[in-house]
C-alpha cells in the first residue's frame, strides 16, 4: 500500500469517526430515550462555531478570536450545545414525536439562518477560516498528520463509547429505557419522565456539539452550507443502518454510510459528464435513501440491534405496517 493511499484511508476514517461522535449523541436521544430529534445539524453547528470562535485568531469586525487551546474549544462546544439542548428540551420535550420532530427541524433551520446572517459573530456566508487543527505542525506531512488525527479521534470515540456504555448500564440508563418503553409504569415507580428526557436530550446535544467541533478543527474551515438538513439525513441514516439503541451499531453505521457516501461520489464523478456533475451529485442522496429503505424493510433493527430489546421501529413504520405504535412520553402532549 502506497503512502498516499494509507494517508487517504486515515483521512477517510478520521472524517467517519467525527460522524460517529455525532451519531452517538443521536443514539442517546433516540436509541436510548425515544426522542425524535430532526434538528441534528443545528446542534452540530452550535458546537462547531462555539469552538471556532474560542480558538481561532482574531479578525477585525468579528466577535471571538480568543486563540484558546483546542481542548478548551472542544469543552466550550460541549457545554454550549448541551446548554442549548437543555433549554430546547425544557420547552419542547412534552410534545408528541411528530411535533417534536417539527420543532427541532425548525430550530435547526433557525440556527443555520442565524449563522448565515450574523456576520459580526459567525462571519456570515464567508464562514470562519484559520481554525487551528490538531497536530497542525505536521500538516506538511500528510501521512503523519492523518495518522495523528486518526489516533486522536479513535481515543475520543472510544472514550465516549465507554462512558455511554457505563451510562446505559447504570440506573440512569435503565430509567431512560423504562420511560421509552412504558412511561406510565416508570412514572408510577416515582421517576420523572420529563426530567430524565431533558437530561438525555441535553447530553445527546452536547455530544453532537463535540462532534461538530471535531469536524471543524479537522477541516480548518466552517460555513453555513455545512449545516443544511442533509447533515441530519446523513446522521439518521447512519444510526438506522447501524442499529438504534446500540452504541457499537452507531459507530458501525457511521463508518458504513460514510463509506457508501464517498464511494457513490466517486462513481458519480466517473460516470457523469463533466457538465452534469453538479446535478448528478444528487444521486448520492438517492443511493443512501435506497440503502436506508432496504435496511428498514429487511432489517428494521439495524445491523447491530439493541441487545435484549423488543423490536422497535420509527413512528411512520408502525402506521405503514398497520401495527400499533408503543406509546412513549415523547408522543404525549
Amino acid at each position: 500500500m502506497s503512502l498516499e493511499l494509507l494517508a487517504y484511508c486515515a483521512f477517510f476514517l478520521t472524517v467517519a469517526l467525527t460522524y460517529a461522535v455525532i451519531v452517538l449523541g443521536l443514539n442517546v436521544q433516540w436509541g436510548q430515550t425515544g426522542l425524535f430529534n430532526v434538528g441534528v445539524a443545528g446542534f452540530v453547528a452550535v458546537g462547531a462555531y462555539a469552538s471556532a470562535l474560542l480558538t481561532s485568531p482574531p479578525v477585525e469586525g468579528r466577535l471571538g478570536g480568543f486563540e484558546l487551546p483546542i481542548v478548551i474549544g472542544w469543552l466550550g462546544a460541549f457545554v454550549a450545545s448541551g446548554v442549548l439542548s437543555a433549554l430546547i428540551g425544557w420547552m419542547t420535550i412534552r410534545l408528541r414525536a411528530d411535533y417534536l420532530a417539527i420543532s427541532t427541524f425548525g430550530i435547526a433551520v433557525t440556527i443555520q439562518l442565524a449563522v448565515l446572517n450574523l456576520e459580526g459573530v459567525t462571519g456570515g456566508p464567508f464562514g470562519i477560516s484559520l481554525i487551528p487543527r490538531p497536530f497542525g505542525e505536521l500538516a506538511g506531512q500528510s501521512l503523519a498528520f492523518s495518522l495523528a488525527n486518526l489516533a486522536l479521534l479513535v481515543a475520543v470515540v472510544f472514550g465516549l463509547y465507554l462512558m455511554l456504555q457505563h451510562l446505559a448500564r447504570s440506573p440512569w440508563g435503565r430509567v431512560l429505557r423504562a420511560i421509552r418503553e412504558d412511561e406510565v409504569a416508570a412514572e408510577a415507580l416515582g421517576k420523572s419522565p420529563r426530567r430524565f428526557r431533558i437530561e438525555a436530550f441535553a447530553l445527546g446535544g452536547a455530544i453532537m456539539g463535540l462532534g461538530g467541533a471535531a469536524q471543524a478543527h479537522f477541516i480548518g474551515f466552517i460555513a453555513p452550507e455545512n449545516y443544511l438538513p442533509m447533515l441530519t439525513f446523513q446522521v439518521w441514516a447512519m444510526l438506522i443502518v447501524g442499529g438504534s439503541g446500540n452504541n457499537r451499531g452507531a459507530i458501525l453505521g457511521a463508518l458504513l454510510v460514510w463509506a457508501l457516501w464517498a464511494a457513490s461520489s466517486a462513481v458519480v464523478e466517473a460516470l457523469a459528464p463533466a457538465g452534469e456533475q453538479a446535478r448528478a451529485a444528487s444521486l448520492q442522496t438517492v443511493i443512501i435513501g435506497v440503502a436506508l429503505c432496504a435496511i428498514l424493510l429487511f432489517r428494521p433493527q439495524g445491523l447491530l440491534p439493541e441487545p435484549g430489546s423488543a423490536r422497535r421501529r420509527l413512528p411512520f413504520l408502525h402506521r405503514w405496517r398497520g401495527t400499533p405504535a408503543a406509546t412513549t412520553g415523547s408522543e404525549r402532549t
